[in-house]
């Protein structure tokens, strides 16, 4: 019997991330979890990557704790205001953009993958709702395939070639969503609010919980996210 190929995948506990795994899973891929804990606002996200990695059958998962605090200058991991109520923008970065996020966790990635042996890296990077994330389009992963192939020994030493997947970097919210419906997936158990509620739940008017919304209403599937009491003043 010829073993599955081996993929390192990275899971953030959101609605995307959740459907690269399920999408690595059905493409025969074992599949090896890797959630990064650096100093998010919405923190919660890393124990629904824990129900996702266990319910999608990851073959395993690691937790990575670094703190991107240190460093600010997002509404994520510093002392700006998530914006709630505005129509998200197709133009221009968010405040939610969080400098060098991707650069840093691909290179966690990378690390991961070539410990276990894995060639292919799994991301879910989508340039269509939020195009203003420079590290979310085809350039820069395209230019961290080409620094994964230099940076290692498997690659500069072995001539193993890394190859970064983005299976929905050209999907639309409700594409995706479709697509994990029809592998199985519980959305209930991903988290995707920015700026969740003192209960854990999502507050239903950021950036990311209007684009999820909205997926949901566009693909004819009901919400199940669990959304939270409100912030009292």
């Amino acid at each position: 019997m010829i073993a599955s190929p081996r993929a390192s995948v990275l899971l953030s506990g959101g609605l995307d991330s959740a459907t690269v795994l399920a999408i690595a899973r059905a493409d025969g891929f074992e599949c090896h979890c890797l959630t990064v804990d650096y100093g998010q606002r919405h923190r919660v996200e890393v124990d629904a990557a824990a129900r996702v990695a266990a319910a999608l059958g990851a073959a395993s998962h690691r937790l990575v704790r670094l703190d991107l605090r240190a460093i600010g200058g997002s509404a994520l991991t510093a002392g700006i205001e998530v914006p709630h109520g505005a129509e998200p923008s197709r133009s221009g970065v968010p405040v939610t953009y969080v400098p060098a996020r991707n650069t840093v966790l691909l290179a966690l990635l990378l690390g991961h993958a070539e410990v276990l042996g894995a060639a292919d890296l799994f991301i879910g990077a989508n340039a269509v709702d939020y195009s203003g994330y420079p590290d979310c389009r085809p350039a820069f992963l395209a230019a961290f395939t080409e620094l994964a192939n230099l940076a290692t020994v498997a690659g500069a030493e072995r001539g193993e070639r890394f190859r970064v997947h983005a299976p929905l970097l050209e999907l639309s919210k409700a594409e995706i969503i479709r697509r994990g419906v029809s592998l199985g997936i519980d959305y209930s158990l991903t988290h995707s609010c920015y700026d969740p509620t003192p209960d854990g739940g999502a507050c239903g008017d950021c950036d990311a919980c209007t684009l999820r919304r909205r997926g949901f209403v566009a693909a004819g599937v009901p919400d199940p996210t669990r959304y939270g009491q409100p912030k009292t003043e």
